[in-house]
């Protein structure tokens, strides 16, 4: 099992590099079975290279466990303190997609426009670092503003971050992979609605819980073929990063 989940952690990240989900910045991270008190992550480094052997284990203050001296994510706050406040989390992904950042910094908010997107129907709330502490890089630095973060975002799936990009969460990795691919397939066709300039339907709240529950029990479809467009269906142990 926990061999699995380092092969799933290094495969997400390649996924959503592929994918356009990540670009050279940005990061998944997945909660050790059995060890609530610690998460899989990367070492700092772009997500299309992340490998195996690439990964760290960290605890929910965001030291490495052990001697591991890489350098982590100067980010890891944020998955550190979300894992702290959902027990139910078991899989975190942050990304800086250029078409959900818009909405983050907009009055127009992201809502649910297609079946996919319906663990968007809770809300996506906006995590304004500025309200809490003041000017800063936008940076989540430190545990204190992951736990800022942690609490705008609440029980919810998904959860904006002003001018800086979103995070969302899941029970699984490919169930967070799918949340983050949807997430900005969303954030697309919601502009193209509101470009054509006519009233938009969007879904209501019990056809996103509905439409979410059906999509739960299916998400390993889209991974499986992920990962073969990726060529990382025979994959069981990455090779190390050039």
């Amino acid at each position: 099992m926990k061999e699995r989940l380092h092969t799933e952690v290094a495969q997400a990240n390649r996924i959503l590099a592929h994918l356009g989900i990540l670009d050279g910045y940005g990061h998944v991270s997945a909660r050790l079975p059995g060890h609530a008190s610690r998460f899989l992550i990367s070492r700092s480094l772009a997500p299309a290279l992340v490998t195996v052997d690439d990964l760290m284990e960290l605890d929910l203050d965001g030291n490495p466990v052990g001697n591991d001296l890489r350098k982590p994510y100067l980010e890891r706050f944020i998955h550190a303190e979300i894992y702290r406040a959902r027990p139910d989390v078991s899989a975190i992904v942050h990304s800086h997609a250029p078409s959900v950042v818009p909405f983050s910094v907009s009055s127009v908010r992201l809502r649910p426009v297609c079946h996919m997107s319906g663990f968007l129907g809770a809300g996506a709330p906006v995590f304004d670092i500025r309200h809490r502490f003041g000017c800063t890089d936008m940076l989540v630095r430190n545990g204190e503003q992951g736990a800022e973060l942690a609490g705008q975002l609440g029980k919810n799936a998904a959860a904006l971050m002003r001018g800086h990009g979103f995070v969302v969460v899941g029970s699984s990795v490919p169930e967070a992979v799918f949340r983050a691919v949807y997430t900005e397939w969303n954030a697309r066709l919601q502009r193209e609605a509101i470009q054509l300039a006519g009233e938009i339907t969007y879904l209501t709240e019990e056809e996103a819980s509905l439409a979410e529950a059906a999509n739960a029990a299916t998400v390993e479809r889209p991974w499986q073929l992920w990962l073969q467009e990726c060529g990382l269906d025979n994959e069981q142990a990455p090779r190390k990063s050039p």
